[in-house]
């Protein structure tokens, strides 16, 4: 198993970039003591994932301690790539209320309306990059 493509760490620059490439992450958050992921549709702008939602259990936990947000992806050259953001919420504010980010487009999958827009502001980004193995690397491991 020597063969196996190192694994890249992205810088924060890189990390944005390939945030801008993809609209689907999940928000990890805390629900009564336990960790629960909700897939979120979200949108990087000015170094902030920016995303709509509705009152609830993602939006009650995500007011009230750190959260964590994970976006991955394949690139054009077949590598595999993921970024981690840790920190914060803040405070959200009516999507209809919102005339300084009126320019920020976040196209949710789910029908349902979306109140509210939640900004995570980054305390930790990090990143990483690979190319994968092929399937046959682990036949007869």
């Amino acid at each position: 198993m020597s063969d196996v493509p190192p694994v890249e760490e992205l810088t924060t620059r890189d990390c944005w970039a390939l945030l801008g490439t993809v609209d689907l992450g999940r928000l990890a958050v805390v629900v009564k003591g336990l960790p629960d992921i909700f897939p979120v549709n979200f949108t990087a702008d000015h170094g902030r994932v920016v995303l709509h939602t509705s009152s609830g259990t993602k939006l009650a936990a995500a007011r009230s301690a750190p959260v964590a947000f994970e976006a991955d992806g394949v690139s054009e050259d077949g590598q595999v790539w993921s970024v981690v953001i840790k920190g914060v919420i803040e405070p959200p504010r009516r999507v209809d209320e919102l005339r300084d980010f009126e320019e920020v487009t976040v196209h949710p999958a789910l029908g349902a309306h979306k109140a509210y827009q939640i900004r995570i502001s980054p305390d930790i980004i990090t990143g990483r990059r690979f190319t994968p193995v092929p399937a046959s690397y682990w036949e007869g491991s």
